[in-house]
């Protein structure tokens, strides 16, 4: 992936199409007005530290993760599953998702650390943030039995920690879409590391729901967004550090 060079030009371009891409973008049910502000930002850090294939890869998970979002909406709503604000996200949204990607793509930007290596754990950060929103839309409406991670126990529906089949699939299809988006767009580009980002998305997933399990009821700071915050990180992280031995450092 060829990387932007960073000077003032760059910088204005992502600020200037970031601001009108928002501004037209303001009518589509994907965000809060709060949140397309907080988008906005988003992209252009994304654009100016990684050019226009990273800002494109986010706007794709955003995008397939509010049409997962809507998949049988009504009847999530029915049984008080549904998100709020009729699945539109907020600023908490926005960086509970991408907050580790940005961090990342500011290391790039400042041309510290490997950006191949780098590269992997951005990838990887959001394959697991698309495997959880794919797993917990479609594993709340579509699942047929829900248990407890930690226990089996049988638990409803939307319960901290629950998993099932369908949603666990619907999680490892989330995270292999995501790495193809990053591959498509060069992001990431060899056989191995394609690998590791769709196992990593799936591995932290579950992880996640461990962490649902074990603590978000006892932990009253321990909210959706930190615990989204906290699944992109750690998958980032795990990401890098199966690639390091495995030679993709570049």
């Amino acid at each position: 992936m060829v990387l932007p060079d960073q000077n003032i030009t760059m910088w204005g371009i992502a600020l200037l199409l970031n601001g009108l891409l928002i501004a037209m973008a303001q009518r589509l049910p994907l965000l809060t007005s709060r949140g397309w502000v907080h988008a906005g930002i988003l992209g252009t850090i994304l654009w100016g530290c990684l050019g226009w294939r990273g800002w494109v890869a986010v706007v794709i998970y955003l995008v397939l993760g509010s049409m997962v979002t809507r998949l049988g909406f009504a009847q999530k709503q029915k049984q008080g599953l549904a998100e709020a604000r009729g699945g539109r996200r907020g600023p908490a949204n926005v960086w509970g998702s991408a907050l580790t990607g940005t961090v990342i793509a500011l290391l790039i930007g400042a041309g510290l650390g490997s950006p191949t290596l780098l590269l992997i754990g951005f990838a990887a950060s959001f394959a697991a943030k698309l495997a959880d929103t794919f797993g917990s839309e479609i594993g709340k409406r579509w699942g047929r039995t829900t248990v407890l991670i930690t226990s089996l126990r049988r638990v409803p529906a939307g319960t901290e920690g629950a998993v099932s089949l369908e949603g666990t699939l619907a999680s490892a299809a989330g995270s292999l879409l995501m790495m193809l988006v990053m591959a498509g767009l060069s992001i990431v580009t060899s056989p191995t590391a394609m690998l590791v980002v769709a196992l990593v998305g799936l591995i932290a997933t579950l992880l996640e729901s461990l962490l649902g399990a074990l603590a978000q009821e006892r932990v009253t700071w321990l909210t959706n967004e930190i615990v989204n915050g906290l699944q992109t990180a750690w998958a980032a992280v795990l990401a890098m550090l199966i690639a390091l031995p495995l030679g993709l450092a570049g």
